[in-house]
């Protein structure tokens, strides 16, 4: 498999010199960078689930819609569909219903979500966190590899022999997210789906034993090897001084606001140096950010990266910038330096 780049949002509520743009703007900016990055030659853009108010992405799939009706080459999917608060049988549709539109472009990645909010918004509760997603993850594998499924779960009625439509004309491409469980890592091995590892924070180095463990319990289940990707936050500019300036205080931002909740300290510039350093912040020029990902794949033996290039209420423009660099400058870099 040829190395394959990607971009993930969440939707992140961006700022100009006006102020805050709106959910609705930027949702429409959002589409915009889609088509950017389709004309860069990037392979992959994910839209990420949260409910929340600094992000405007709640309902991915009209979205992604309208990116790969307004595109002509580049996969669009979600990063993640939090399946532990969704109907497997409705996120099939909808995939279903988006491969028909652009075949073999529609793509799907579940996962558990960093946030619960989903959870009481859609009346699911909290203590059934792991059953919901374990029911919920079999039943979605059986959707997508058979036609007539039977299912007897906890949480929902019993199916027996149900064909759900549209039917796919080929195999639908369902992803699994980790952020760092082995039992996660295994699962996704035994589903047959493919691995993306969010890795938000730390050496990238130190997922090498779930990317080995990942590809040793498919070689022992004797079956064919499938991708393996990683989703890490980043921002690329002309030069590495005016990447870190341009990133930094919404990155801040971002950082501090979800930790008040999380109980993390205040996030400072130091740290953030150590984190472009040493850990998983890919920050700075096309060279330095072209480096620091080959690193990564040769590391863990990717198939895709994936560039989480929202974050905080950043200049949009900003973000249009990172795009192009990253895909007419860093991908073609990236790929000489492994060639």
């Amino acid at each position: 498999m040829v190395l394959e780049f990607g971009l993930d949002t969440f939707g992140d509520i961006t700022a100009d010199a006006t102020g805050p743009r709106s959910g609705a703007q930027v949702i429409r900016d959002t589409l915009a960078e889609a088509v950017l990055a389709d004309q860069v030659g990037l392979d992959y853009i994910g839209l990420g689930e949260h409910h929340r108010p600094d992000f405007a992405i709640s309902a991915m799939e009209p979205l992604l819609g309208a990116i790969l009706a307004s595109t002509e080459r580049i996969h669009a999917g979600t990063s993640v569909t939090v399946l532990s608060s969704d109907d497997p049988i409705r996120v099939f549709q909808r995939l279903a219903t988006l491969d028909a539109l652009a075949p073999g472009r529609a793509e799907l990645t579940i996962g558990r979500g960093s946030f619960t909010e989903s959870f009481p918004l859609f009346g699911f509760d909290l203590n059934d966190y792991e059953t919901l997603f374990t029911e919920k993850a079999q039943l979605l594998q059986s959707l997508v590899a058979q036609e007539k499924v039977s299912f007897q779960g906890s949480h929902r009625p019993a199916l027996k022999g149900v064909t759900v439509y549209p039917r796919p004309e080929r195999p639908l491409q369902v992803w699994r997210g980790v952020g760092g469980s082995p039992d996660s890592v295994l699962e996704a091995a035994a589903m047959d789906m493919p691995l993306v590892m969010a890795i938000i924070g730390g050496n990238p180095a130190r997922f090498t034993p779930m990317a080995d463990l990942y590809r040793h319990t498919r070689a022992r289940m004797g079956a064919k090897m499938l991708p393996l990707s990683v989703h890490s936050p980043g921002h690329v500019a002309a030069t590495d001084d005016e990447a870190k300036e341009r990133y930094f205080p919404a990155y801040a931002t971002m950082h501090d606001l979800i930790g008040r909740s999380r109980g993390w300290p205040r996030f400072t510039k130091a740290a953030f140096e150590a984190e472009i350093a040493h850990g998983s912040l890919y920050v700075g020029s096309p060279e330095t950010v072209a480096k620091k990902i080959a690193t990564t794949v040769k590391a863990l033996g990717l198939d895709r990266f994936t560039l989480k290039y929202s974050a905080g209420p950043q200049n949009p423009a900003h973000l249009r910038d990172a795009i192009a660099l990253y895909g007419s400058k860093v991908a073609p870099m990236v790929r000489d330096m492994l060639a």
